[in-house]
């Protein structure tokens, strides 16, 4: 067992970082990466902030977000699995889906068009855990959570997408891989 906070702000200190440094490029408030590095939980609303911030923030120190929550999880919650929603499978069988929770502040929206595309989404990591994957037909839309996600998409002029409700420009390609955030769209090789 290891002591979250004291990593974070050693890892933060050896960097050189500052809080105003760290704010703007993690779009995290810094009253809220204080109380990570203090371990005060109770100042952050509600335990997916923690754990987005837990992870958001220890990626950008370099180290690794996953042992981060992990290590939140064992310590602070009994049972968070079991908040997290169960990954998506892609049967499609109706021509639209229905928003089934309360729309995040930031979402990724895919709209099919046209023929629609075939179309893989991760989250946060290149390597990470799919988070969608199939094709999105013409009218179809999806939407998921988060601020950066991978996508391959294999046909875009198939698709619309949105992130926080701002246009993202696709280039026009087969088997287009980018990486989508809020501040840009960068084209990935391989």
């Amino acid at each position: 067992m290891f002591e979250i906070g004291n990593s974070l702000r050693e890892a933060r200190e050896r960097q050189g970082l500052g809080y105003p440094e760290i704010e703007l490029s993690t779009k995290i408030r810094a009253k809220y990466i204080r109380a990570l590095e203090e371990e005060d939980f109770t100042a952050i609303p509600g335990d997916a902030y923690i754990r987005g911030f837990l992870r958001t923030y220890a990626e950008y120190l370099g180290l690794d977000g996953d042992v981060y929550v992990d290590e939140y999880a064992s310590r602070f919650l009994t049972s968070w699995r079991d908040e997290v929603p169960p990954r998506r499978e892609r049967h499609r069988l109706q021509t639209q889906r229905k928003q089934r929770h309360p729309a995040p502040a930031r979402q990724l929206v895919l709209r099919g068009i046209g023929r629609g595309t075939y179309v893989e989404v991760r989250r946060n990591k290149r390597s990470g855990e799919v988070a969608l994957q199939g094709t999105v037909g013409a009218g179809e839309i999806d939407k998921l959570a988060g601020s950066r996600f991978y996508l391959l998409v294999r046909r875009s002029a198939g698709l619309r997408v949105t992130l926080g409700g701002r246009a993202v420009a696709l280039p026009a390609a087969r088997n287009l891989r980018v990486l989508v955030t809020p501040q840009r769209t960068t084209r990935l090789r391989g």
